[in-house]
């Protein structure tokens, strides 16, 4: 099978704004069979390979990777108000290594060397207009594919986490009646400075959102995606607090640092999330960390690994891990191609 050379792609260079205006059209190509039986959060799926909720910024731009060979697609994150990106960069190349989370800062580069330090803030179009193309992009979407929409609560002075978790019910419940059969919470954004962007590291918190967030969608499949995590009475408190309320949850969202260029500190110095090859590693041992408490506790929550995917070979350590699906970012932003020539390694290794 060939693959084209130079497909179109996000457009770091330019604003989200024109890339949320400039989606692709998809592009007819054959995709490769993957072996085996594979689900998503219970669901049916044609291969355990997903898009993380990042490049998908509409329904246009779901659709084009639809047919890239991704068979799990998350809608990009949306909220119950309009919020506008954060500006530019908001994908900024930086040269490090393996990330664990203890590096204070990066340094910044002019090339991708594989990892970037990502800035968009969480931005959102306004609910009538995400709720319109979420319900285009499902009727749009070949029917065996699977449409899953990220929400977050936006906080908002003088609130309480009941009014926190009720916004985050409220997302949840309109991305549903628009079409979407799975619904993620977004515990994790390290580029925010709100108790939104960590609630993942406060497991009363996150049983509060979870169970209003479940109240409001019913049996409808439930994602919590979650951030870096390594100790383990945390990984057990979290999971002690929602393992009972989500079907998965999907990790690592990103590894926050900051980052230097000239000697001098990027984004005002606040930390922004690595994400890449960098965080590979360490993303495929937490999700072996919580496969072994979730193991060890019998609970049923299923793991979605995230981090540095770009060949069959990282797939499979996911799976190896403990992972049931996994959901790429950096990587077909970069070379979209990247499904298809994943789909095609994995039918190759059981040829």
């Amino acid at each position: 099978m060939t693959f084209l050379s130079d497909p179109p792609r996000y457009d770091a260079s330019r604003t989200y704004a024109w890339n949320y205006d400039h989606a692709p059209d998809p592009i007819p190509c054959p995709v490769p069979v993957v072996p085996g039986e594979w689900s998503f959060c219970s669901l049916p799926a044609a291969s355990p390979l997903g898009i993380a909720a990042g490049p998908l910024l509409n329904g246009r731009w779901c659709l084009y990777y639809a047919g890239l060979g991704f068979d799990v697609l998350t809608y990009k994150t949306v909220r119950s108000g309009r919020r506008d990106c954060y500006s530019p960069p908001n994908l900024q190349p930086v040269d490090c290594e393996v990330l664990t989370g203890s590096p204070a800062f990066v340094h910044a580069t002019g090339d991708m060397r594989g990892s970037w330090a990502v800035s968009f803030g969480m931005p959102s179009a306004a609910p009538d207009t995400w709720r319109r193309d979420i319900e285009w992009t499902r009727n749009h979407l070949a029917a065996d594919k699977i449409l899953s929409v990220s929400v977050v609560g936006t906080v908002q002075d003088g609130w309480t986490m009941d009014d926190l978790a009720n916004d985050y019910a409220l997302c949840a419940r309109w991305a549903l009646e628009s079409g979407a059969d799975c619904i993620e919470t977004n515990f994790s954004c390290p580029n925010v400075t709100t108790c939104d962007g960590q609630l993942y590291q406060h497991a009363r918190h996150s049983r509060l959102v979870a169970q209003t967030v479940r109240a409001a969608i019913g049996k409808t499949p439930y994602i919590i995606k979650i951030g870096h995590a390594v100790i383990d009475e945390a990984i057990e408190s979290l999971l002690d607090a929602v393992g009972d309320v989500a079907d998965a949850l999907a990790m690592t969202n990103s590894i926050a640092s900051m980052v230097m260029r000239d000697e001098e500190l990027m984004f005002d110095g606040q930390q922004r999330g690595i994400c890449g090859a960098a965080i590979r590693d360490e993303s495929i041992r937490q999700v072996k960390r919580f496969a072994n408490v979730i193991e060890a506790k019998q609970l049923s929550t299923q793991l979605i690994g995230v981090g540095g995917i770009e060949t069959a070979a990282d797939v499979q350590c996911y799976l190896d891990a403990g992972a049931h699906a996994c959901q790429l970012a950096t990587a077909p932003m970069l070379e979209p191609m990247v499904g298809l020539k994943i789909r095609q390694q994995m039918a190759h290794a059981v040829a």
